[in-house]
């Protein structure tokens, strides 16, 4: 690698002659350390660029060869969790087969398979399998992140782009199928032994995948519905509509992904719609008091932190919400995890978007664009600067740059900071800088220069960040730091209720204020799983929707979620054996998934012993409760229940079917009891 071009690649293109002084090449880099950076007397902000930088370089080094192992190394204990699943596969592998040496489609198929794997490892992702032209990769396994499905699809992009891009020796370019699903699996346990061991994933999701692979035309992604519930609007997607896939009992949702959205905030971009603002009472009128203040003319500083999910970006939209009808300029710069490395990342995205720039549009247009929302003084100083930041060809209308890396970086600087002083001076300006703890370090430097240049100026500038960034600027006299807290238990069930419409009942409250800790985020993303798969138990008094229930760890009991006979269990006086415990203290399951995998019958779907009929076919009318001696017959209905998916209904009851028009026959003193 050459050395001097990497630093000029970061905009330190003045410390190449240092480093050839000092003889550092490629092989000594990555043992760069913070000591060493200072003695060579290169800046603090500088420093921490340049070990930024070489952090990355490390990780992707070690991470290029295709491995089974591309991010952690994976424990040998399987574990329940939700996981994004992505199956790629290259298009006209047997025809590349045929035409191709195998020396040579060895070859072909390392350089995909390297390519892959590389971009795997970039988002963090686990390459679990290779399977000759196809690649199955986790991502939230074995780590997870909040945001793996946004991960898998922006890996599958690149991944798409990449391969496209590979030179082969045929004519035709190379294209892939990527289908990617999420669900509930049960994954880590080691299946073979030596070099044929691998990390197996149990459960539904990775045959959607596979399945949906197969629907892609070549350059496709397609996604699973829970997938695309889960990225929300930061993507631009084509909805296939239902289609049907092979061991599937029903058609599956199914949608192509065409591109990244361009999105003013990840918050709302993920949120389909946002919910009330909970508690923040203090915090919200502290933001109010520096906003005003800050309107006046004595521009201030706002540092909002707390942890992922605690509602930073909730508090920052309600602000900007609640003066969306004053006259002012409001400016987002969001940072993204996946652009860290990118110089001026937030600045250059928040200029396409405001210049409406769009990548179809030819070099002139652009400019034009570009030039409409530049102060018109100093357009002709400005725009090459912009034009080249944004990557815009100037062609003849502006001469060749012909400055340093140094100088040109410095004036960069210069003209956005103008730019956002003339908009300051034009009308108070609101400036969200979301997510600083992503920002690269030129965009950093940037925020060092605005808190002294914004001073004097009508400006409220909100930067949030998580905890472990510790910011500079505090203690600043015109600096105010918020610090953001767990919500308190009554608040957790306030949001709980504001998302879910209705009162919930109170064991489900219980269990969601103390599954989420406080967390916002938590408590809407638990909220809302409650309410798409409900249990029964309580599904049809709160007036949600049924299926099995989504709080319990465990696939075979609902450990919230209790049923209690109206007459309650006592011993039957016809059975040889006593009844079981109460079911005050056993768990029942939640009746969509009772029939299939337990022994105990569901007390919504109790067939009596001597009926000859599905209980749901008999007459309607309210069921009065039974003797629990009707509770233990042998025999079980000869046709399927229509509640129990098409089985028949063997699932213990502790009451009758209330869709039953009467009263079953006693079963004989002579049958003995079912355990």
């Amino acid at each position: 690698m050459d050395v001097g071009g990497w630093l000029r690649s970061l905009g330190l293109g003045q410390y190449e002659a240092l480093f050839r002084a000092s003889e550092i090449d490629a092989d000594f880099l990555p043992e760069l350390t913070d000591a060493d950076l200072e003695k060579l007397g290169v800046p603090l902000g500088h420093r921490k660029r340049l070990l930024r930088a070489i952090s990355g370089l490390t990780a992707a080094v070690t991470s290029a060869p295709p491995s089974a192992s591309t991010a952690a190394t994976p424990r040998d204990a399987a574990e329940r969790r939700q996981l994004t699943v992505m199956f790629c596969d290259l298009v006209g592998s047997t025809a590349l087969s045929a035409r191709f040496d195998p020396e040579e489609l060895r070859e072909e198929i390392r350089a995909y398979q390297n390519a892959v794997s590389a971009l795997v490892a970039r988002y963090d992702g686990f390459v679990a399998k290779y399977m000759g032209d196809g690649v199955l990769a986790y991502f939230g396994y074995p780590r997870a992140h909040e945001d793996d499905a946004e991960r898998a699809v922006r890996a599958g992009l690149e991944i798409a782009a990449a391969v496209t891009s590979l030179e082969t020796r045929g004519t035709e370019r190379l294209a892939v199928r990527i289908g990617i699903a999420t669900g509930l699996v049960v994954v880590g346990d080691l299946v073979g032994e030596g070099s044929a061991q691998e990390q197996a994933v149990v459960g539904e999701t990775p045959n959607l995948a596979a399945r949906l692979q197969a629907l892609a035309k070549p350059g496709q992604i397609v996604l699973a519905g829970a997938t695309r519930r889960l990225i929300g609007d930061l993507f631009r997607l084509r909805d296939l509509g239902r289609q049907t896939a092979k061991g599937f009992a029903e058609p599956v949702e199914a949608f192509v992904v065409e591109d990244v959205a361009v999105t003013e905030s990840r918050f709302e971009a993920a949120r389909r719609r946002i919910t009330d603002l909970v508690g923040r009472v203090a915090e919200s009128a502290l933001l109010r008091d520096s906003l005003r203040e800050g309107w006046g003319g004595a521009g201030q500083i706002v540092l909002l932190s707390g942890e992922a999910g605690i509602g930073k970006s909730r508090l920052a939209a309600q602000l900007a919400a609640e003066v969306a009808s004053e006259p002012h300029t409001r400016l987002r710069y969001q940072c993204s995890p996946y652009h860290r490395d990118s110089v001026l990342h937030p600045f250059v995205v928040q200029l396409g978007r405001a210049a409406r720039l769009s990548p179809e549009d030819p070099a002139t247009t652009q400019l034009d664009k570009l030039e409409a929302i530049l102060a018109p003084a100093r357009i002709a100083e400005t725009a090459p600067l912009f034009a080249s930041l944004l990557s815009i060809p100037t062609g003849d209308r502006y001469p060749p740059l012909a400055l340093s890396a140094a100088q040109q970086r410095r004036l960069t600087l210069a003209a956005l900071l103008d730019q956002l002083e003339a908009l300051a001076r034009q009308k108070p300006v609101l400036m969200l800088f979301e997510d600083a703890h992503w920002a690269d370090a030129t965009s950093l430097e940037v925020l060092d220069l605005m808190v002294e240049r914004f001073r004097a100026l009508p400006v409220l500038m909100l930067i949030t960040f998580r905890p472990e960034y510790e910011a500079p600027w505090t203690g600043l006299s015109h600096v105010t730091s918020i610090a953001l807290d767990r919500l308190a238990p009554t608040e957790v069930a306030t949001l709980a209720e504001h998302v879910a419409g209705r009162p919930l009942p109170p064991e489900v409250m219980a269990q969601i204020v103390t599954k989420t800790d406080g967390v916002p985020l938590f408590v809407e993303e638990l909220t809302k799983a409650v309410l798409e798969g409900a249990c029964s138990s309580w599904g049809r008094r709160a007036g949600v929707s049924t299926g099995p229930c989504r709080l319990s760890p465990s696939p075979r009991h609902c450990r919230i979620h209790w049923r209690r006979a109206s007459t309650g269990w006592r011993r039957s006086r016809r059975s040889p054996r006593s009844a079981p415990r109460s079911a005050a203290n056993s768990p029942t399951r939640c009746c969509a998934r009772s029939p299939a995998v337990t022994s105990r019958r569901c007390a919504r779907h109790w067939c009596s012993s001597k009926r000859r009929n599905c209980c749901s076919a008999r007459a309607r009318r309210p069921m009065r409760a039974i003797p629990s001696s009707m509770l233990w017959s042998r025999t079980p209905p000869t046709r399927p229940c229509s509640r129990a998916g098409g089985r028949s209904c063997t699932v213990r009851s502790l009451m009758s079917c209330a869709e039953s028009s009467r009263r079953s026959r006693r079963p004989s003193r002579n049958s003995s009891p079912i355990i």
